[in-house]
């Protein structure tokens, strides 16, 4: 699994840890440049998370339980994935 830097302390691990056999690797910009740095694990995510939030169900929070909100997020992914291929 990949992780911005903020995640960076033991909580995370620690709560990984009890949810199974799992890696963590902290992704981070180099100190040496003082601009603009493309780090392409993060723009992977990013990428992703922009894709899905064109699904107005999942642009806000409004789920009752976790089920509901992975239900559709499994949905948003099987209509992106369709319309992919359609255009192939």
């Amino acid at each position: 699994m990949f992780a911005d830097a903020a995640y960076a302390g033991d909580k995370l691990a620690a709560a990984l840890v009890r949810l199974g056999k799992w890696t963590i690797e902290i992704v981070q910009c180099l100190e040496a440049t003082g601009g603009f740095q493309l780090l392409k694990r993060r723009w992977g995510i990013e990428r992703t998370l922009a894709w899905l939030n064109h699904n107005r169900r999942l642009a806000k929070d409004c789920e009752a339980s976790v089920e509901s909100a992975v239900a559709w997020l499994l949905i948003a992914s099987i209509n992106l994935l369709t319309r992919r291929l359609a255009r192939a």
